[in-house]
């Protein structure tokens, strides 16, 4: 077996038991540590093939903003694990049939000719001046630029969606108005009473021959 044989395998299982560990973590801090981990064994895993521009954008995107943010939040919450756990079980069964329809898709398509336990499937040696980037991104916008446009689409939905589900008007909010703001004249802040000038009477002097003798 050779080295980057090896190499695949090992990262494979090391991927293999962080995406379990994800998902049977009870502390969310730690199932999100073990998603960074596979993250970046992903990222490993493409470099193997040589899609650098995909590991690069795995690593600064998901694990560089994504799961900090994530992480962030959940440091920042306090969640209470015990009714976070509850009725995990109750989504075992289906978890597993939709697992094992996965794998066996996976499985369909890989195991047939693109993959041999001999040895790891390298890619065509590409020429000096070969860019990854510059060969993605003919795909994308020729062959692909469908179902990317519909890609992009269908996200653009998913965001309009979340902000409509999440924006509620309450009474209590306080918000600024700017052209109100704009709009205001001096007079209706500012009202200038012209009163005249009073002075204060003076005290009254103590008189004489009160004092006890």
């Amino acid at each position: 077996m050779s080295f980057q044989s090896t190499v695949f395998w090992v990262f494979s299982a090391i991927l293999l038991f962080a995406a379990l560990r994800v998902i049977t973590a009870r502390n969310p801090v730690h199932a999100a540590l073990f998603l960074v981990l596979a993250f970046a064994t992903s990222a490993a895993l493409w470099m193997l093939l040589e899609a650098e521009f995909l590991a690069i954008t795995l690593v600064l995107v998901y694990v560089g903003a994504v799961m900090v943010l994530f992480l962030f939040v959940v440091m920042m919450l306090d969640i209470n694990l015990d009714r976070l756990r509850e009725g995990y079980w109750d989504y075992l069964v289906p978890a597993l049939v939709v697992a094992g329809v996965m794998v066996a898709e996976m499985a369909t398509i890989l195991w047939g000719r693109y993959f041999q336990l001999e040895g790891f499937p390298t890619p065509d040696a590409k020429a000096a001046g070969y860019s990854n980037t510059r060969e993605l991104g003919k795909l994308i916008y020729t062959d692909y630029v469908y179902a990317f446009e519909i890609a992009a689409v269908i996200l653009l939905v998913a965001i309009v969606a979340a902000i409509a589900l999440t924006l509620r008007s309450r009474k209590d909010t306080k918000y600024q108005d700017p052209a109100r703001q704009i709009a205001v004249r001096r007079q209706d802040r500012v009202r200038i009473v012209s009163m005249s000038a009073e002075t204060a009477p003076a005290a009254a002097a103590p008189e004489k021959g009160t004092g006890s003798d």
